[in-house]
């Protein structure tokens, strides 16, 4: 007979948003042990599993921290139910937890004040705009009886609603028969349970007893401070958006570039700082998705994208809002957890015309044919094959762009994403592959006329060789990582060029005037114009991640605030509840330059 053996979830805490999924157990009649479903269409030696989800909800109400979700709130800032913020973020577990976020968190009174004085309607845009579930509203006082009279939930129809009492001032409510399980806000603050159980086909009867789990209490998704858009001129553009939500300047298009961190490497080993359900892949996917949708970018152009959760994630769920998706994975034997470079683009904004793939592996092979004496070609190969890819795509905008003087020709634009995915001190390799990229990009630009932008994480920091030739068109041959070169690959020097008219997008607060700019030059590296980071661990502060653009084609019009260590909190690095990723995103407005006439 079959029987349940074990049920367990990857993380006993939920969270408003994310699916649960428990890991089901099963031994058959023949003493096997599998973990598959088995629903009543395809029953197993004569039973099926029937399930059941349960909130409990108790007579006494618990609030949670806004900073450590997993905590209850023993004190409420007064200020934030006096400005009409969210009561979720109102909530701290100690005065210390309280104390040491008051940086971060007044920055909510300073933007709901603002929003009041501009515009009464901003306080959803600065709010909401990560939490499309609703679960920034803490629900402490939802009677039993407000609860919806049908339920549905995972894939299941809609049925009535069942109510169990339980002693002790219990009230268990049925919310759910599917073995999937998705928290609502309904659901903050309260447990749990799952319920699993052997039917008999024929009679549809339970045969034994169930097997159940409870969690700890339903927590809502954290939610970081949304960041702003700010104009190169020094005015804050965050509130001029369309009807879309993008921003709003005519002939303008948006484009973000974030290492979201593969769910293979992030362990709790390597992450030992981050809670371990903020370090879930059910949990961060759904962050992660909030956060990219939340940018609302023209073109989105990702690293560490899992192959298996392109295919079955990020492509289906961005198509929902209008993207469509380019990939490339790496050239690694394994499959669906070897990740790759995803690009995605507005369809209402851009057409795909053409899409280029570029192997590092293929070129290290034609390089170690070409240059490399035979009785080195394995040790040389063994260096340089990395399995790093890059994609690139040309596009075609759907828009038109002001100053454009040539009526009906049309606008194309050139996207490259890559990982340069290297150890640190394989700098030769590093910057090899960079060069091969650029020399590719080259090759396109002289077949068209056309502006180019080239994103990714480099694993390269400002003032490194890989940095200078992208930044700078050259390597000095002095330069000190060019010291490192045991197989002559980078020799002559002199051919670490390119003649693209590449600039770094963020050097861009460099220039102009204006608090909201002096404010992003804090942020800065004043020696080499970039972020003082964008990848941000307890082992590694520092910039890794660029987006660069032709600056004879295109001009930058505004840059994402980039983030400061306060605005991470004392106690954490990336990862973390409130951010999904090691690494920030980097987003930009682009304005295309007016053609001249040859």
């Amino acid at each position: 007979m079959l029987s349940v053996y074990r049920v367990h979830l990857p993380s006993d805490i939920p969270i408003v948003g994310c699916e649960l999924t428990p890991y089901v157990l099963l031994r058959k009649l023949d003493k096997t042990v599998i973990n598959d479903d088995v629903p009543e269409t395809a029953p197993i030696d004569g039973h099926f599993l029937r399930y059941k989800w349960y909130r409990v909800q108790s007579d006494k109400k618990v609030a949670v921290c806004s900073v450590h979700p997993a905590e209850p709130a023993t004190l409420q800032c007064l200020g934030c139910i006096k400005g009409k913020i969210p009561l979720a973020k109102s909530y701290h577990c100690s005065s210390k937890c309280f104390s040491d976020a008051w940086q971060h968190h007044r920055v909510l009174h300073d933007r709901a004040a603002s929003a009041v004085n501009e515009n009464g309607g901003e306080e959803d845009e600065l709010f909401g705009r990560f939490n499309s579930t609703g679960s920034g509203v803490l629900n402490t006082v939802l009677p039993p009886s407000a609860s919806s009279p049908n339920l549905t939930n995972g894939s299941t129809p809609l049925y009535p609603a069942t109510v169990t009492q339980r002693n002790g001032g219990e009230t268990w409510f049925e919310v759910g028969r599917s073995k999937t399980y998705t928290p609502s806000a309904d659901d903050i603050s309260h447990v749990l349970k799952f319920e699993c159980v052997v039917v008999d086909a024929e009679t549809k009867l339970n045969v034994g007893h169930p097997m159940t789990l409870t969690t700890n209490r339903v927590i809502p998704a954290p939610t970081p401070t949304p960041r702003r858009m700010i104009s190169v001129s020094g005015v804050d553009v965050m509130g001029h958006l369309d009807s879309d939500g993008r921003i709003a300047s005519a002939g303008t298009f948006t484009v973000l570039s974030y290492n979201i961190l593969a769910d293979a490497y992030a362990t709790s080993d390597t992450y030992s700082y981050c809670p371990s359900w903020a370090l879930s892949w059910p949990y961060r996917r759904q962050n992660l998705l909030r956060e990219i949708v939340g940018y609302r970018a023209d073109v989105v152009c990702l690293q560490e994208v899992q192959y298996d959760h392109f295919d079955e994630f990020f492509a289906p769920e961005l198509d929902k809002h209008g993207y469509q998706a380019l990939y490339k994975r790496k050239t690694s034997e394994i499959t669906h957890t070897v990740d790759g470079c995803a690009t995605f683009f507005r369809r209402d904004r851009f057409a795909h015309v053409k899409k280029y793939e570029v192997e590092f592996n293929k070129a290290a092979q034609s390089l170690t044919e070409a240059v490399v004496p035979a009785t080195q070609k394995k040790t040389a190969l063994n260096r340089l094959v990395k399995d790093n890819v890059a994609l690139i795509a040309v596009l075609e905008a759907k828009f038109s762009h002001q100053g454009v003087d040539t009526p009906g020709k049309r606008q194309l634009l050139c996207v490259a994403n890559t990982h340069v995915n290297v150890h640190q001190e394989l700098k030769d390799v590093r910057l090899w592959q960079v060069h091969t990229l650029l020399k590719g990009l080259e090759k396109i630009a002289a077949s068209a006329d056309i502006p180019m932008l080239v994103c990714g994480d480099f694993n390269s920091t400002p003032a490194s060789a890989p940095h200078s030739l992208l930044a700078m068109g050259k390597v000095e041959p002095q330069h000190p990582d060019l010291a490192v070169d045991p197989l002559g690959i980078l020799r002559p020097h002199s051919k670490l060029a390119h003649q693209l008219p590449l600039v770094s997008a963020y050097s861009s607060f460099a220039r102009g005037i204006g608090p909201a700019l002096e404010q992003q030059r804090r942020r800065m590296d004043p020696s080499t114009n970039e972020p003082l980071f964008t990848n941000c661990t307890r082992d590694f502060i520092g910039t890794h991640d660029y987006i660069y653009y032709t600056a004879d084609s295109l001009t930058v019009e505004s840059l994402l605030e980039l983030l400061d260590e306060e605005s991470l909190r004392k106690d954490t690095a990336l990862p973390s509840p409130e951010w999904s990723s090691d690494h920030i995103a980097l987003l930009a407005e682009f304005r295309c330059k007016p053609r001249i006439r040859r």
